[in-house]
């Protein structure tokens, strides 16, 4: 089974490796967290309350297999407003249990863009290694310092033109942090066998190469 699952917290450079990982070796990928983040923009854009269960496991069970693959390539769903709604509804577990199933299925029958089967999955969120997909051969866990984080992001919303402030986006990160952490359903944390890489003082060729080393001595 060709499965790459990457876990780690907001702004460690998953997204970015995920991707290339998937462009190099022909897998295909999905983000998960962006699930999450889908879920909380239909709520919030709907004026519903994202802390109630009930309307978070409604929209979730209303979005079809092709609207979920879909959504990791939505930029409307990028900001930090609903990067929180998605940490609140993440922690609903009857929400986890609905995106559960359709990352399953997602991994045990890949396809590429175009339909066609791929070589393999790479999913990257917060439990791919430990609830996902706890059989997958290659183990990834990226971590950073929240400073380092926060900078990074920081950036990445000023080149989209928003008006943020660097202590604002260190404090949700924190809080985010703290909510993935300490939730009872799949809360985040490496899996047992997983290759944990701080990227705190690390390029994304730097992960990259590192990585890519790693998943040929395991996947072939």
């Amino acid at each position: 089974m060709n499965i790459i699952a990457i876990d780690g917290s907001s702004a460690t450079g998953k997204g970015t490796l995920g991707k290339r990982l998937a462009q190099a070796i022909d897998f295909s990928y999905l983000d998960t967290g962006a699930l999450y983040r889908g879920i909380a923009y239909e709520i919030i854009n709907n004026g519903g309350d994202i802390h109630d269960e009930a309307t978070a496991v409604s929209v979730a069970k209303g979005l079809s297999g092709a609207k979920m693959m879909a959504l990791q390539n939505e930029s409307v769903i990028r900001t930090e407003e609903y990067g929180r709604g998605a940490s609140f509804v993440a922690a609903i577990p009857a929400v986890r249990q609905v995106l559960l199933d359709f990352q399953r299925r997602f991994s045990e029958n890949p396809v590429m863009a175009d339909g066609t089967p791929a070589k393999g999955a790479i999913l990257d969120g917060r439990d791919i290694g430990t609830v996902v997909c706890p059989e997958a051969p290659v183990k990834l866990f990226l971590t950073a310092r929240p400073e380092i984080r926060a900078e990074r992001r920081f950036k990445e919303l000023q080149l989209k033109g928003l008006c943020v402030i660097y202590e604002d986006v260190l404090s949700d990160i924190q809080s985010r942090d703290k909510r993935d952490k300490e939730r009872t359903t799949s809360p985040l944390k490496p899996a047992e066998d997983a290759l944990i890489l701080d990227t705190s003082d690390l390029t994304a060729d730097d992960v990259y190469a590192q990585v890519i080393r790693y998943v040929n001595e395991r996947i072939k």
